[in-house]
């Protein structure tokens, strides 16, 4: 199976560019909402205690650290976001390799959503609040490289074996 398709519909690549745009745009929608309702204003809780929505701009990278060092996160991006492309395009097209595919939509889909704030405000619009933990406020596209890491860790330790990345060794090979 493989011959880049997904199920014999629709080209990986196809598929992988759209789901990049869908979430892309989910982000920058979540955020262009966050501006307009919460900007100024105070938190809204949704779960009393716990959860919250509350706006703010983020100059730094998780935890609120290396502050103003936007070309230093667009830097990592341009390097990280084609790196995972290019993984995304050797990786075989089959049933078995699709968590990571997926996985790699939303990493890129993650890298380009908080870039395209970096570029166009100069921080990253962040709106969603833990209480219960003090946790940091982050956004849609922080959530989509959470979910990348952890499913990346969980997968490479309980999922994929040695062997499934053989084809990586044919390469060099060849």
């Amino acid at each position: 199976m493989n011959d880049d398709k997904t199920h014999g519909k629709i080209p990986y690549m196809v598929a992988g560019l759209l789901g990049c745009f869908l979430l892309i745009g989910l982000d920058q929608w979540t955020k262009h909402l966050a501006v307009v309702y919460l900007k100024n204003q105070p938190s809204i809780p949704l779960i009393s205690g716990v959860l919250e929505l509350q706006y703010l701009e983020n100059r730094g990278a998780a935890f609120g650290i290396m502050q103003n060092q936007q070309w230093f996160f667009l830097a990592i991006c341009a390097v990280a976001v084609p790196a995972a492309l290019y993984a995304y395009s050797v990786l075989p097209k089959t049933r078995r390799m699709l968590p990571l595919h997926v996985l790699l939509v939303l990493a890129v889909s993650g890298g380009i959503g908080n870039a395209i704030d970096r570029i166009v405000h100069g921080y990253v619009i962040d709106f969603i609040y833990f209480s219960l933990i003090d946790f940091p406020i982050f956004n849609a596209a922080d959530c989509y490289v959470v979910v990348f890491g952890i499913f990346l860790i969980i997968f490479g330790f309980f999922y994929y074996k040695e062997e499934d990345f053989a084809f990586l060794e044919k390469r060099r090979g060849a």
